[in-house]
């Protein structure tokens, strides 16, 4: 099986590259200096050339607060962008995978978003993904649009590896507690991935660890399995703050907690609690 991933150098793009290629897969990973996706005419060359039997597509702008300035830069990668990797894919009979977000939703439920839930995006970024699943779903006859959330990895910055850096500078460290998701290990996502390019069970999907917490309560369980698995010392006072107390540009989904509904229905495997996927992700990184 051939499969083609844009974003490669991204977080999720790089494990799931290496994943891909451990498991004897033919594939090409393009990032933007590669190709760019907001060339329809280079999308078409690019992908029309290799003829996967899969198209990943990772590639996103994902600068949250920026994006409610620079809407056209949002709405040009997540949105145009998806369109011409999706015409790309449709023309050489690929399947293709969009990778979206929890931030398609309000936010404001109190119950978990499953897939079928009306989507309300509050910030240009949820907007622009939104759009962006939008045109798959009109341009592409075999997609899955997998919805995560509070992405983490081995490659690239995130919220864990900024907390453990923190821990140890800071003499207090104030983190949010009143909005809550499940924290997600790129290594576990890419693992469903692959599972899925493999079916044609297509549709939108849910795809985060299980289980859920609050920022301040995943940095609860960062600093203590650091302490047990890897021997850190962490010298911040960690309390709990409200979102109000850090206001940003960008309005945050309060609830990010999403049903796996699709992947139940399906007959996937549900993937692991966050809190083994946090514990790998720390061994991994020590």
């Amino acid at each position: 099986m051939k499969v083609f991933v844009t974003g490669s150098g991204g977080q999720l793009g790089q494990d799931l590259m290496l994943l891909l290629q451990g498991q004897g897969y033919e594939v090409l990973g393009c990032d933007r200096q590669e190709m760019d996706i907001t060339d329809l005419g280079q999308c078409q060359q690019t992908i029309g050339a290799f003829a996967p039997d899969a198209v990943i597509h990772c590639a996103a702008h994902t600068a949250v607060d920026a994006a409610e300035t620079d809407v056209d830069a949002a709405y040009l990668i997540n949105a145009t962008g998806s369109r011409n990797v999706a015409l790309a894919a449709e023309k050489v009979g690929a399947k293709l995978v969009y990778i979206s977000t929890d931030y398609v939703f309000g936010g404001m439920g109190e119950q978990p978003y499953h897939e079928y839930d009306n989507t309300d995006p509050k910030s240009i970024y949820g907007k622009s993904k939104r759009a962006g699943e939008v045109l798959v779903q009109s341009l592409s006859s075999k997609y899955f649009i997998v919805r995560t959330s509070w992405v983490y990895g081995k490659y690239g910055n995130n919220f864990v590896k900024t907390m453990l850096k923190l821990g140890q500078e800071k003499p207090l460290l104030q983190v949010v507690d009143d909005q809550k998701g499940s924290p997600t290990y790129t290594v576990d996502l890419a693992r469903f991935l692959l599972e899925l390019i493999q079916t044609e069970k297509y549709g939108v999907y849910h795809a985060s660890n299980s289980d859920s917490c609050t920022w301040y309560e995943f940095t609860q369980a960062i600093f203590a399995e650091a302490e047990e698995l890897l021997g850190l010392k962490f010298t911040a006072k960690l309390e709990p703050c409200a979102t109000e107390q850090f206001p940003r540009p960008a309005p945050r989904p309060r609830n990010s907690v999403m049903e796996h509904l699709a992947i139940r229905t399906n007959g996937f495997q549900d993937i692991r609690p966050w809190r083994e996927g946090l514990r790998d992700f720390l061994l991994e990184l020590s």
